[in-house]
């Protein structure tokens, strides 16, 4: 689900950046806050930074002693994209496996369907695996699918600053399942 929340950061300015007698300028603020987003990626409250939509207001900069550098508060709206238990989602297959297939869906690079929660579908081995159903629906790499959210847990790792959530999903109910190849003229992809 996409939401608009207000966020509040402090953004720091390199020293290096100051001209003596020359104000900072806005621009250089905004530029770092959106570096700074860009780097933090996600968190476990809000979900994905998708953007930032409207700046409220630069606070005013306070020099860190032990850096020189100048530190603005900051207050923004930002959208963001944080999926929750049991909506509707779409996702493109990038694996399939025996157990099941893996999708990515928008910033999400981690949801897994397992094959116990595809009634009706047969994994087929071979080159190409697939999954197909008696009516002959086809689940193989490039297909979006429509799935429901089953559950939804944020991991957070030491090195590399890897915070991002990982997904399970399902096609038990109505309506979810293949529905064309990623990239397809159907989709409007």
């Amino acid at each position: 689900m996409y939401f608009e929340v207000e966020l509040v950061r402090d953004v720091a300015v390199l020293a290096e950046n100051f001209k003596k007698d020359v104000p900072i300028s806005q621009g250089s603020i905004i530029t770092q806050l959106l570096e700074n987003l860009l780097q933090e990626k996600a968190t476990k409250d809000h979900g994905y930074f998708l953007s930032v939509t409207s700046l409220k207001r630069i606070g005013k900069g306070e020099v860190v002693e032990e850096s020189g550098n100048v530190l603005f508060p900051v207050v923004f709206n930002c959208r963001t994209f944080l999926p929750i238990k049991g909506e509707i989602l779409h996702g493109v297959v990038h694996h399939t496996l025996r157990l099941g297939v893996c999708l990515r869906c928008g910033p999400i690079k981690y949801a897994f369907l397992s094959a116990r929660k595809m009634p009706r579908y047969q994994f087929v081995s071979g080159e190409k695996p697939v999954f197909l159903s008696d009516e002959l629906g086809k689940i193989e790499a490039g297909v979006v699918v429509r799935f429901v959210v089953l559950d939804l847990r944020w991991i957070e790792k030491r090195g590399r600053f890897r915070k991002e959530f990982v997904m399970l999903a399902s096609l038990e109910g109505d309506s979810l399942g293949p529905i064309a190849l990623s990239g397809s003229d159907e989709l409007g992809l």
